[in-house]
């Protein structure tokens, strides 16, 4: 097997690891939805957690310094362009998120990059 693919492959096993098991639970429920059935936003679910086990292998120093990914602090994206970007990442350097995450978890993410310093 080519390197470059062996690499691919442990890359893509170490994404698929870090994800939160608590994310693939909610996501069998109906979307942005809490237990009690009320939508569910932003503040709610903690966007430092989610992106520290799923963005962190990548962004480093949660966000605040460059690894495999950018460095995300002080970030002159707009918030919509951040959101695009985890939703439907980046071929050959950022896996897509939109299919895992709701729409509250990610605008969390995005207002955790914000927050940081």
């Amino acid at each position: 097997m080519p390197m470059r693919i062996a690499k691919s492959i442990i890359l893509i096993a170490g994404i698929a690891l870090s994800l939160p098991a608590p994310v693939h639970a909610q996501q069998s429920q109906a979307p942005n939805q809490d237990q009690a059935g009320s939508a569910a936003s932003p503040s709610d679910i903690d966007g430092e957690t989610m992106f520290a086990t799923s963005c962190g292998f990548c962004h480093q120093s949660g966000g605040r310094a460059a690894g495999r990914g950018p460095k995300l602090a002080g970030t002159t994206r707009s918030d919509d362009f951040i959101a695009d970007r985890v939703r439907k990442g980046k071929p050959g350097a950022m896996p897509a998120y939109g299919s895992v995450f709701s729409e509250s978890q990610i605008m969390a993410i995005v207002a955790y990059i914000r927050a940081l310093e």
